[in-house]
């Protein structure tokens, strides 16, 4: 939904902020995100454990488990943010943890990332309108099925490693860690691939490898709320839309529902967002009220084959 009363972009609301609401506003903890990350990766751990001891529909299983892994894309979103954790430390082990659990090497995607929130939503130059967003139900189905993900990001691997990278965002003094990133990557999924098969064990496809790919298609809807449809413009409040949702996802998604209010202030942390939210929601333009009924939005504006 639109709300015309807000005449205030994103800079001078941050201008306008009191220090201490500022000070408050950028406090980070490691608290916080440890209780997170512990009930995040906790319920992957044993919804795992179930799977391999076969419970009753442990098939079933596998989509829960996937869910919870694709989705710590958020979390490696926050740790790259170094908004997580107060330890830099932390951040980054958790980072490298995660992504390599969902082929997104964390040097490159905070490259990727960054240049995303230098230039969000400009069709000239955020890196994340490189691959259209669909406009038919056939490029919507493929889009959510996660396949043109995983192909890209395997292909953004093979590149890196071979040190051909050549995305404009990657600074030139970046390169060699973007490489060296890919290669330990490429080095650690050969080794835990000979491993399986020496040891003629399926438990990583059953876990990890099956889940992922049936979570990805719930994280692909998710990410398409954030930006699709809004205008191509610089304000942070009008570009980016925040989707007012159940706890359960604003918990696995580390508050990033509050999407305006994150690219408004990239510098909040993942908790203090529904504070923020508080003070921005008079301002936002974007909104919607359930990640469905902006699919459903989304899919109204889609092309119709010629002669329906």
């Amino acid at each position: 939904m639109e709300n015309p009363e807000r005449r205030v972009d994103h800079r001078s609301l941050i201008a306008g902020l009191e220090k201490d609401q500022r000070d408050d506003l950028l406090a980070r903890s490691d608290r916080p995100g440890l209780i997170r990350l512990a009930a995040h990766w906790g319920a992957i751990a044993l919804i795992a454990m179930l799977i391999v001891l076969r419970v009753p529909f442990w098939p079933l299983l596998m989509v829960a488990e996937g869910v919870l892994i694709v989705f710590l894309f958020t979390t490696l979103h926050e740790t790259i943010h170094k908004t997580a954790f107060r330890s830099a430390w932390i951040n980054d082990a958790v980072a490298a943890a995660c992504g390599f659990l969902i082929l997104l090497p964390p040097h490159w995607f905070r490259y990727f990332h960054f240049a995303h929130h230098r230039h969000t939503h400009d069709p000239e130059k955020d890196p994340e309108l490189a691959t259209p967003k669909p406009r038919t139900v056939a490029q919507y189905a493929l889009y959510l099925s996660g396949l043109l993900y995983w192909r890209a990001q395997a292909r953004t691997l093979i590149v890196n490693a071979a040190g051909r990278n050549a995305d404009e965002f990657v600074p030139a003094g970046g390169r060699r860690k973007v490489r060296s990133e890919a290669r330990l990557f490429l080095l650690l999924y050969a080794l835990l691939l000979a491993g399986s098969l020496a040891l003629a064990s399926p438990i990583l496809l059953w876990i990890w490898i099956v889940p992922a790919l049936l979570g990805q298609p719930f994280l692909r809807a998710y990410l398409l709320a954030e930006h699709t449809l809004c205008p191509h413009v610089s304000n942070m409040l009008d570009n980016s839309r925040t989707t007012f949702t159940n706890g359960l996802i604003r918990f696995i998604a580390w508050n990033m529902p509050y999407h305006a209010e994150h690219h408004a202030y990239p510098a909040v942390p993942f908790h203090k967002l529904p504070e923020f939210h508080l003070i921005t929601r008079q301002f936002l333009t974007r909104t919607e009220r359930g990640y469905a009924r902006f699919h459903g939005k989304l899919v109204a504006t889609f092309e119709r084959p010629q002669g329906d």
